[in-house]
């Protein structure tokens, strides 16, 4: 029973960031509707982005991809990237740590 409850748990967490990534990567991408704007409230969410990306996911995954999150929100037309998504996508698929 307790292995279940274990199962559920790390589930809920899973779909839980998957959406906060989802949510957080729109975010990120919806400066493209503000013309002339939108690029400097990149100035604004690219901390922002990098320090709740590193907070996501622990360790060497949140720290690097923390940094990526704030440059690629800097450097101007790179907010297509979904950096939060490609970070839950690695961490769940692709890293060799158990989750």
């Amino acid at each position: 029973m307790t292995e279940q409850v274990q199962i559920k748990a790390a589930s809920d967490k899973k779909q839980k960031q998957l959406m906060l990534s989802l949510l957080f990567d729109a975010i990120g991408m919806f400066s493209y509707t503000l013309p002339f704007i939108g690029e400097f409230a990149d100035i604004a969410w690219a901390p922002i982005s990098g320090f709740i990306l590193a907070r996501m996911y622990k360790g060497t995954v949140g720290t690097v991809g923390g940094i990526i999150s704030f440059l690629e929100e800097l450097f101007p037309l790179t907010d297509i990237i979904p950096t939060f998504t490609l970070t839950w996508i690695y961490t769940y698929y692709f890293s060799k740590e158990k989750k």
